[in-house]
């Protein structure tokens, strides 16, 4: 009696994975060229000579320059998890990209989901045709006639159109259409909208209140002249688009610290919820429109406009990685707007305000960076990310910004007294009050920092929802009226 033979059991149908857009929220193409730039802005020639080499050499050198760490990278986590149960059910994983090889690799021993990779290496750009065909070849040397495809993009219907199986993963809605006409029951993982609010929170909105600074030249000079007012309330404008483009160029350049962040990892661009295309064509679109209001007031103010942009991109891309010049740059800048208010009004900015300026708003910038340090791991040697700073450097940090915000007041009593002060105000001896108000204020903000209650927080964000902020400025806008107006003269 002979024993039949048991009938092999079918081979599992390969799923072949794009990356890009589909396995992760953003594009390791996009994000190599932030790191290279990230690295030094002549880069950007570099770059430009590359794109002669066609698609596959420019992915080629950059990949030999530079490549995104795979831990930093924003996934899908809905689509991870279904991978995940996939690979547990036995089924064979293949990430396969028209990313540069290297890129594709580091992945996938990252992830240690797949069981093999195909990317972009010698050869064509592998994407549409090329994709598609070396998918079969894989397939086929694999022992397979039938295989699945995970994609995203128009680019991936060429794809599709073969496979036996079809999953969409973050897929538009005119790409899905066309999708669903050759596989009607493909897997689908719908893609988050892009709201209104996402943009806003990515442009910083709630930063335009520092840009209030400007309208200070106006007030200390007591001037009520309409077409001043109006010219700083548009400068106020163009200074607040030029700042949400910067902030999207810095996040940009700042993906990989952001990311490792315990809040700014949840920022729009760090998380993936704004494909850096997007910001690069939204970040330049509020650039040009700040800059078409700036000459609408005035060329010089088009000018510190000008200035203000360049130290902000320099502060991006290298000035904020050093020690100490970070806060110098940062009070700099706010007082620059301080600067950019009074040519906007076309009053005459005092040096009295311009001391008092500087010193407070350094100590702010200390604040900023106490609070970050505050917010780091007890281990006293672990650098905060993206900065110069160590935790063990905090106690000196806090001695130079509570010393700056003493003297910006010690600036202030010398104005109280000076030929100036008097000369301004009809009863000056009214600002005496706002020297202990100033003061508390700043001891207050500073006692906050030390027991972690600014969480890392920006110390005008923090003072835009604080109450005392708040009743601080409305007492000292009230000690300045008394001042102006003599009363008890």
């Amino acid at each position: 009696m002979t024993t039949p033979l048991a009938t092999a059991a079918p081979l599992p149908c390969p799923l072949y994975v794009d990356l890009d857009g589909t396995l992760t929220l953003s594009d390791t193409l996009y994000e190599s060229v932030m790191l290279f730039i990230r690295r030094s802005p002549l880069n950007l020639l570099r770059l430009l000579g590359w794109l002669l080499l066609g698609k596959a050499g420019f992915k080629q050198r950059l990949a030999g320059a530079v490549r995104p760490d795979p831990a930093r990278l924003p996934y899908d986590e809905r689509f991870v998890q279904y991978l995940r149960d996939e690979h547990a059910r036995g089924r064979p994983l293949v990430l396969a990209s028209a990313a540069d090889a290297r890129i594709v690799r580091e992945v996938a021993a990252h992830l240690r989901l797949f069981d093999d990779t195909l990317g972009t290496e010698g050869g064509p750009n592998l994407s549409r045709g090329h994709k598609r065909d070396a998918i079969e070849a894989h397939a086929q040397a694999s022992g397979h006639q039938q295989w699945a495809y995970a994609g995203n993009s128009k680019d991936d219907l060429a794809v599709w159109q073969a496979s036996a199986q079809a999953v969409a993963v973050n897929t538009p809605p005119a790409v899905l259409n066309r999708l669903q006409q050759h596989h009607p029951n493909a897997r689908i993982f719908e893609r988050q909208p892009l709201t209104l609010r996402t943009v806003l929170r990515a442009i910083r909105l709630k930063q335009w209140a520092k840009n209030a600074l400007l309208f200070v030249p106006l007030l200390a000079a007591h001037s009520l002249n309409p077409q001043a007012w109006f010219d700083v309330a548009l400068a106020f404008v163009a200074f607040g688009l030029c700042a949400s483009a910067t902030y999207l160029f810095n996040d940009l350049l700042d993906l990989p610290s952001d990311r490792v962040h315990r809040l700014k990892r949840l920022r729009p661009l760090a998380s993936g919820a704004i494909a850096i295309p997007t910001a690069v064509a939204l970040g330049t679109a509020l650039m040009a429109l700040a800059y078409a209001l700036a000459f609408t007031v005035s060329v010089d103010f088009a000018a510190m406009l000008l200035l203000y942009t360049v130290i902000t991109l320099a502060y991006s891309l290298r000035l904020k990685r050093l020690p100490l010049v970070d806060v110098l740059v940062l009070a700099s800048l706010y007082t620059l707007r301080v600067g950019a208010g009074a040519v906007a009004a076309q009053v005459l900015l005092s040096n009295w305000l311009l001391g008092i300026s500087m010193f407070l708003f350094l100590s702010l910038a200390l604040v900023k960076r106490c609070a970050e340090l505050e917010e780091l791991d007890d281990d006293r040697a672990k650098p905060a990310p993206g900065r110069g700073y160590q935790a063990r450097d905090l106690a000196s940090l806090r001695a130079m910004g509570m010393a700056s915000g003493f003297l910006a007041v010690m600036v202030l009593t010398l104005y109280i007294d000076s030929q100036h002060g008097r000369e301004q105000y009809a009863q000056p001896e009214w600002l005496w009050a706002a020297t202990p108000l100033l003061l508390l204020w700043i001891m207050r903000i500073w006692l906050k920092t030390g027991r972690r209650e600014l969480h890392g927080e920006d110390p005008l964000q923090f003072a835009l929802r604080d109450r005392f902020s708040w009743l601080t400025v409305g007492l000292l806008g009230g000690i300045g009226l008394l001042a102006i107006n003599g009363v008890g003269a």
